[in-house]
């Protein structure tokens, strides 16, 4: 039997802007809005029509740069070759999306985000100026786990 595309496909993506004053501009809706406009400049109508029925931005992280995005599991490839199209974001910062993981569930993100944070942070150790700042950074390092992460998960079903 064939699947119609109805189960859903997150795309966990990182938006790095050139400069440090990018975000200051950036919302959900403006970043649906982008995304949506780069879907029909790169895939036209079709494009659009296959991915704005379910697509939508679940999370977005301004001090991470994270953001959590869905659409149709038949479709999730029209979507992700699109971010490479994004270079700004209503027409303000110069900016790049970059997939760095894609999951059947929000659960699956999150386990790979906390690993992904993980690594992130071990590569900033080298980089501390003071036994201080490289206290904190090993704390973060610790801090990095799932159940931590389910109970804000949790909460944010609840509500």
């Amino acid at each position: 039997m064939q699947s119609t595309g109805g189960h859903p496909k997150y795309l966990l993506c990182e938006i790095s802007f050139a400069s440090p004053n990018g975000w200051q501009h950036v919302e959900e809706k403006k970043l649906h809005r982008s995304i949506l406009e780069a879907i029909q400049k790169a895939h036209g109508d079709f494009g659009v029509a296959c991915c704005a029925v379910s697509f939508a931005v679940k999370y977005l992280n301004t001090y991470t740069g994270i953001l959590l995005l869905r659409c149709r599991k038949a479709h999730y490839r029209l979507l992700w070759s699109t971010l490479a199209f994004i270079h700004q974001l209503g027409k303000k910062e110069t900016c790049a999306i970059t997939c760095i993981h894609v999951g059947g569930t929000i659960r699956t993100c999150q386990k790979f985000l906390i690993g992904y944070n993980r690594q992130q942070l071990l590569r900033k150790l080298p980089t501390c100026k003071s036994e201080a700042e490289r206290t904190a950074l090993q704390e973060a390092v610790r801090s990095c786990t799932l159940q931590e992460d389910v109970v804000s998960a949790s909460e944010e079903d609840s509500n």
